[in-house]
């Protein structure tokens, strides 16, 4: 506790910590999880999007030497490290009138099904009313 006469000083780990997470926020930015779009010759635009994860530790210490004078600040050892992993999730499609988002993972069939099932249901309630319309005609033949 001799170097607390140094406060205006910051500390070595300050430093280490600062430089850890200044690189780390120019690794990890906006684009690395929503990326570039790419205009196609349609003119569909296909955007990337990625789920990020980042870790961060820091840490040191400072050890006494016998020779070390009143008010000297005593040497310090420290070390840090960051880890950054990037996992594709989907694309986001932008058609005209129509976003959708293509999963990387998951049954491509059931997602298909739930984009046409409006489409499915209309269908079908057109043909169960042409049903309903011609045996009524059929009916009014008969009697």
């Amino acid at each position: 506790m001799e170097n607390m006469e140094n406060t205006n000083k910051p500390h070595p780990i300050e430093a280490l910590m600062k430089t850890a997470m200044q690189n780390i926020k120019e690794m990890v930015d906006v684009s690395t999880v929503v990326g570039d779009a790419v205009e196609t010759n349609d003119g569909t635009v296909i955007i990337p999007v990625s789920q990020v994860a980042t870790g961060f530790a820091a840490g040191g210490g400072e050890y006494e030497l016998s020779d070390v004078k009143k008010g000297d600040s005593l040497p310090f050892a420290g070390g840090s490290g960051a880890g950054v992993s990037v996992k594709p999730v989907g694309f986001l499609v932008v058609r005209m009138n129509d976003v959708r988002l293509i999963s990387v993972k998951g049954n491509p069939l059931a997602e298909r099904i739930v984009d046409l099932a409006p489409q499915f249901i209309e269908k079908m309630e057109s043909i169960i009313s042409q049903k309903n319309k011609n045996g009524k005609n059929e009916e009014q033949k008969v009697q």
